[in-house]
C-alpha cells in the first residue's frame, strides 16, 4: 500500500453548498462574517482529516491560510506559495482568493463589514497573538470578534472521527537524553524564571520532552496531545489513553499522568500560577481558561522549543545515519528517471518509485507528500501530484521532485531539480542563480549571534541581481525522527532568533516561472562552530544531504572558481560516502553524476 494517496478528492463546486449551509448557520446566530483557518488546536502545519475544515469548506487544500465568509462575500487568503496552487482548487465564482499578508483580514473585513458587525471564531483554532494582531488591526471600525463554537462542525456532517493512532517509545539512545533528564531541565527553567506550570500545546514539543513517537498526523511521527509540566518535574499528559501501552506507560513513569482529552480544560482552571503560556502557539481558548480562573499568566516561548531545535549529538548522527540511507533511494530514484524514455512515465511512476526505494532503504514513512512537478506543474510551489493532475514527463521539460523520509534516527527532506533533455537558456541561467544561492549558504561563515533574518540574504543575492526572486522562506526548521518543518527558527526575513550549533535547517532557495517551469536545490544543514583565524566566535554549516546536484542545467561559465570547488568537493563527498551503499547497477550513473564540473 502507498503512503501517498494520489487520488482526488476536492471538487472546487462542492464549496458552494457548503458556504450557503455556513451562512444560514450564521444568520441564526447573528453573525456577520466567521473565520475559517487551516490550523487545529495545536497549531501544526499539517492537520489530521477530522481537522481539515478550511479544506473541506473551501476545497484549498494547502498548509497554509484561511477563509472569511460573509453573508455577500468569501475570501481564501494565501501566500505566495500557493497563488498558482489556489487558482485549480477554488471556485472563483464561489471564493475569491486574496493575496496574504499584503492584505490582512482586517483590512479586508473593514471594507466586508458594517460598522458594529460581528465576527465569529473558534477560539482553540487560534493563537493569543493571532487574535490581538486582528483586534488591533480592527480598532475603531466597530467589528467585535465573538468566540463561538466550531461553525464548520455544525455542517460537517460526515466528519471524519480523530486519529486514533498508536503511541510508541523513541529510544534514548537516539534522542541523546531520557524523559527524566529532559523534564528536570525544563522544570529547572521555569524555576529560574519564577514560573510555577507551563502548558504545552505543540504535539511536537511533548513528543521530545517524554521521548515518545505516533501516527495521528499522516508524516509527522507525534501524538495529538496537549500538556502540563510543573516545576517539580510532573506532568500532565492529556491524550486518548488507548493510545498508550503498558510498555509505553511504564516508559513515561509515575510522574507522568495520563487524562483524556475532553479533561484538558478543566485542567487548566486548577494550574499553580504563573502559568507559562506562549502567545505564538497556544490557542486563545487556553488563554481564556485560565484568566477567567483567576491565575496569573507569564507570556514566554513554548520552553521546550529551543532546547528540542538543539540537535543533541545523538540526535546528529541519527540524522548523519538516516541521511546516508536516504540518499541510497533518492540516487536510485535519479538513475531511474535517467534511465527512462520521456514521453513514457509520469510525475506518480516518479513518486511511487521513489517512495519504493525508501521503503526498502528503512524509512518508516515519507516525511511530507511528494512533490514531484513537470514542466508547469513544477511552479506550483506545494504541488501534490493527483489522478487529475498527474502529466507524463516529457523532452526539453524540467523535473522538480521534492521529498522526504521518515526513519527511526532521522527525518529528510531534499529537492532536486532534473533536466529532462536539453533545458532553454532561461532555465539554465535561473536554476545556475538558484545553485549559486544554495553554494553562497552552504559556505556562509557567520558570527555567533546572528538569526535566520540576518543570513537569509545571501541566498537570494544571485537572483535579486537579474531583478529575480522566490516566494517562500530560505530555510525551515527540520525534526530529528520528528517534524520536517520545526519552529520557531527559519532561515528567512521574518526569523529574529540567534542560530545556534545543532539547528538543522533546510537550505532551499529556488525560482518559478508560472506555466512553465518551477527550480529548487534542497539540502538540510546543520549549525556547527566555524574556525576563526583571530578567535571569533564564529558559525558554519554542516551539508546533511548527499546525493548529486544535476550539471546538465548548470551555466558552467556563471559560476566563480570558489563555487565550482564546493561543488566538485561535495559530489567527491557523495561519491567517497554513498557510492559504497548503492546497488552495483547504480554505481555507474552515481560516478558520472559526481564527476568533477571541469575535468
Amino acid at each position: 500500500m502507498s503512503w501517498q494517496d494520489f487520488s482526488a478528492t476536492l471538487d472546487p463546486a462542492a464549496a458552494g453548498p457548503r458556504i450557503a449551509a455556513l451562512r444560514d448557520l450564521m444568520a441564526r446566530r447573528g453573525l456577520d462574517a466567521v473565520i475559517v483557518p487551516r490550523a487545529d488546536a495545536h497549531q501544526g502545519e499539517y492537520v489530521a482529516d477530522a481537522d481539515a475544515r478550511l479544506r473541506w469548506l473551501t476545497g484549498f487544500s494547502g498548509s497554509a491560510g484561511f477563509a472569511i465568509v460573509t453573508a455577500l462575500k468569501a475570501g481564501v487568503f494565501i501566500d505566495g506559495r500557493y497563488r498558482v496552487q489556489v487558482r485549480a482548487e477554488v471556485d472563483p465564482s464561489i471564493l475569491t482568493p486574496v493575496p496574504w499578508p499584503e492584505t490582512t483580514a482586517s483590512a479586508w473585513l473593514k471594507k466586508a463589514l458594517p460598522q458594529g458587525g460581528a465576527l465569529g471564531y473558534d477560539p482553540w483554532l487560534h493563537t493569543r497573538a493571532e487574535i490581538e494582531a486582528l483586534e488591533k488591526g480592527l480598532a475603531g471600525s466597530g467589528i467585535v470578534l465573538r468566540p463561538i463554537a466550531n461553525p464548520v462542525d455544525a455542517i460537517w456532517p460526515d466528519r471524519p472521527a480523530p486519529p486514533k493512532g498508536a503511541a510508541r517509545v523513541h529510544d534514548a539512545a537516539l534522542a541523546g537524553a531520557g524523559p527524566a533528564e529532559k523534564r528536570a531541565a525544563i522544570a529547572a527553567a521555569l524555576q529560574a524564571a519564577g514560573q510555577r506550570t507551563a502548558v504545552l500545546t505543540m504535539p511536537d514539543s511533548i513528543a521530545w520532552l517524554l521521548n515518545i513517537r505516533g501516527a495521528d498526523i499522516p508524516r509527522n511521527p507525534i501524538v495529538q496531545a496537549f500538556a502540563t509540566i510543573d516545576a517539580e518535574e510532573r506532568v500532565g499528559l492529556f491524550a486518548d489513553p488507548d493510545k498508550f501501552d503498558d510498555k509505553l506507560r511504564a516508559h513515561l513513569g509515575n510522574e507522568v499522568t495520563i487524562s483524556h482529552p475532553a479533561q484538558f480544560a478543566p485542567a487548566l482552571e486548577q494550574l499553580q500560577g504563573p502559568v507559562r503560556l506562549d502567545a505564538d502557539t497556544a490557542p486563545e481558548a487556553v488563554f481564556r481558561a485560565v484568566e477567567e480562573a483567576g491565575i496569573a499568566i507569564a507570556r514566554d516561548r513554548d520552553p521546550v522549543a529551543l532546547p528540542k531545535a538543539r540537535k543533541t549529538l545523538a540526535e546528529i548522527e541519527g540524522m548523519r545515519a538516516a541521511h546516508r540511507r536516504d540518499a541510497v533511494a533518492v540516487i536510485r530514484a535519479l538513475a531511474w528517471v535517467d534511465g527512462r524514455e520521456p514521453g513514457r512515465f509520469t510525475e506518480i511512476d516518479v513518486a511511487r518509485t521513489l517512495e519504493g526505494f525508501r521503503r526498502e532503504a528503512g524509512a518508516i514513512d515519507i516525511s511530507f507528500d511528494t512533490i514531484c512537478g513537470a514542466g508547469p506543474n513544477g511552479a506550483i510551489v506545494h504541488y501534490r501530484v493527483t489522478g487529475a493532475t498527474n502529466r507524463t514527463v516529457e523532452n526539453g521539460e524540467l523535473l522538480l521532485l521534492d521529498s522526504g523520509g521518515q526513519f527511526p534516527d532521522g527525518t529528510t527532506d531534499i529537492t532536486r531539480t532534473i533536466a529532462i533533455g536539453a533545458p532553454a537558456e532561461a532555465a539554465r541561467d535561473a536554476y545556475t542563480r538558484v545553485l549559486q544561492g544554495m553554494i553562497a549558504l552552504s559556505r556562509l561563515r557567520f558570527p555567533n549571534g546572528l538569526s535566520g533574518r540576518d543570513i537569509e540574504a545571501v541566498a537570494r543575492a544571485p537572483l535579486w541581481t537579474a531583478g529575480m526572486d522566490f516566494d517562500h522562506g530560505t530555510g525551515h526548521g527540520v525534526g530529528a525522527a520528528l517534524c520536517v518543518h520545526e519552529g520557531p527558527l527559519r532561515i528567512s526575513r521574518r526569523s529574529e532568533l540567534p542560530l545556534e550549533p545543532g539547528m538543522i535547517f533546510s537550505n532551499e532557495p529556488g525560482y518559478y516561472r508560472e506555466g512553465e517551469w518551477g527550480i529548487r536545490i534542497e539540502n538540510l544543514i546543520v549549525v556547527e562552530p566555524a574556525a576563526s583565524p583571530d578567535g571569533r566566535e564564529m558559525l558554519g554549516f554542516e551539508t546533511l544531504t548527499l546525493v548529486p546536484i544535476d550539471k546538465r542545467l548548470i551555466g558552467i561559465g556563471m559560476l566563480s572558481r570558489a563555487e565550482i570547488a564546493w561543488l566538485d568537493a561535495y559530489h567527491a563527498r557523495v561519491r567517497d560516502e554513498i557510492g559504497p551503499l548503492v546497488p552495483e547497477d547504480v554505481r555507474g550513473w552515481l560516478q558520472q553524476a559526481t564527476a568533477p564540473l571541469q575535468g
